[in-house]
């Protein structure tokens, strides 16, 4: 059996093929593309289902897939009747505007029920519900179903309307972790009769011709929980995932509910069976690529030495949201050449991770995923800044479609033999120790202060 996973991010979106020991087969990519219209930015949808179609076909006539899944970015929701959209699908990335914002604030729950934090933009989903059902509320009584951006894509390409928990719990404002149930806003809205009947992330919704072949289409999943899935499966022990792409999401299901902070982008994710992940994220993606002017190339290490020993220097932050929001990022130090500037941007990286890990009370297995570690450099320098943790990385940087395609498999009974993760080999930069030292004096104004370093209680 072959499953097809169409990994849909905010900047990138793939197809890969997986066959049951866990490989990639084969694999396609594209970027979606957002475009303004009637005052919103929003998703050129035609575009990227006409591509998905397509890369979906491709893999069914060369490779013999059965199933399609989705693993999807967080943030997004789409209003459907029974055959299409009733508004296009909004982009994140835009603020309400103030008046609007104003009044859509005083109706979020408080963060002790749903473990949402109040960020800015689209970052909780359930504000820009509020904000498109105030400006154009027929969009809203059109639709029959409101679904999470991974169950739209299933639903799309041929799967029933359904919802899935661990999107849903995903910084929504729309689900209270505690009680397993939807928030106090979907009442106060009258949303919950739109909110179509649960199922577990990969189950068969569906299915779907294509030629001569009928694929089963399978219910999507949040991408940085379809991550978690790939290692807890693997039955590794205590974990913490630090999943890697446009955005950092670094997940301690250990951590207490009490330690987490709303004002630092701290929040509970659920997991595919309902449980509540303690997590912090920040646009770590989005950071580096902005720091190093889109740095494309690998780095080398006698340059990250350099820059390293001369004390060159990103301090945040370069995105909105994280738990340095507010405060303008800025590069310090002499002027760095094009190389310089990416390992200015990798070291950034690599201790906003290690704040992260301190925060979040990471002291069990750090597993490192994504595209953010190609070459292993990240995970290589976060295990000499924490030497009293074990350190692992994903045998593929594709830690959240494996972790779909395994929903997938097992959803049908099938095995799926996923590589275990590798250890990593802790760099060896000389004075690290006291760049992170410097690193963290020179944030001390900007809300560090007080953070135990390297996974210390």
């Amino acid at each position: 059996m072959k499953v097809a996973v169409l990994d849909f991010g905010k900047t990138n979106s793939k197809l890969f093929v997986f066959g049951q020991d866990g490989r990639i087969i084969d694999e396609r990519r594209t970027q979606p593309k957002w475009v303004r219209q009637d005052g919103f930015s929003v998703l050129d949808e035609a575009a990227l289902h006409h591509w998905a179609l397509s890369a979906v076909a491709d893999a069914v006539g060369g490779h013999g897939v059965e199933g399609v899944m989705v693993s999807g970015h967080g943030c997004t929701f789409a209003l459907v009747d029974e055959v299409a959209l009733t508004h296009p699908i909004l982009d994140y990335e835009q603020e309400p505007p103030a008046e609007i914002a104003a009044w859509i604030d005083r109706r979020i729950p408080d963060f002790s029920e749903t473990f949402s934090p109040r960020l800015p933009l689209g970052f909780n989903y359930g504000r820009h519900m509020l904000w498109l059902q105030e400006v154009d509320p027929d969009a809203f009584a059109a639709s029959k179903s409101i679904l999470g951006y991974p169950q739209y894509w299933s639903w799309r390409l041929g799967g029933r309307a359904v919802s899935e928990v661990s999107y849903l719990g995903c910084h929504s404002h729309l689900w209270a972790p505690r009680s397993q149930d939807f928030s106090s806003l979907v009442d106060a809205q009258g949303w919950r009769d739109r909110m179509p009947a649960f199922e577990r992330a990969g189950t068969v919704i569906g299915e779907q011709r294509l030629g001569a072949a009928v694929i089963a289409i399978h219910n999507g999943v949040h991408d940085s929980n379809a991550a978690l899935h790939a290692y807890r499966r693997q039955e590794l022990g205590p974990v913490t995932v630090v999943s890697t792409g446009t955005w950092v999401i670094v997940l301690n299901p250990d951590c207490p509910l009490d330690a987490l902070d709303r004002d630092r982008d701290m929040l509970v994710n659920v997991d595919v069976g309902g449980g509540p992940v303690p997590t912090i994220r920040f646009m770590g993606g989005r950071e580096f690529a902005t720091i190093s002017a889109g740095w494309q190339g690998e780095i080398a290490g006698p340059v990250v030495q350099r820059v390293i020993d001369a004390g060159i220097m990103a301090l945040p932050s370069f995105a909105p949201g994280g738990p340095m929001s507010g405060h303008s990022g800025r590069l310090v130090g002499r002027a760095p050449n094009a190389e310089e500037r990416a390992a200015a941007a990798l070291l950034y990286v690599a201790l906003m991770v290690d704040l992260c890990l301190d925060l979040i009370h990471s002291n069990n297995t750090v597993i490192v995923d994504g595209g953010l570690n190609t070459g292993g450099v990240l995970a290589g320098l976060l295990a000499q800044l924490r030497p009293g943790q074990a350190f692992l990385q994903g045998a593929t940087l594709e830690g959240s479609a494996t972790g779909a395609a395994a929903l997938a498999f097992e959803s049908v009974g099938r095995e799926f033999a996923a590589e275990v993760p590798e250890p990593v080999r802790a760099s060896r930069f000389t004075g690290l120790a006291g760049y992170r030292s410097n690193w963290r004096d020179a944030t001390m104004d900007r809300g560090v202060a007080g953070v135990a370093v390297g996974g210390a209680r």
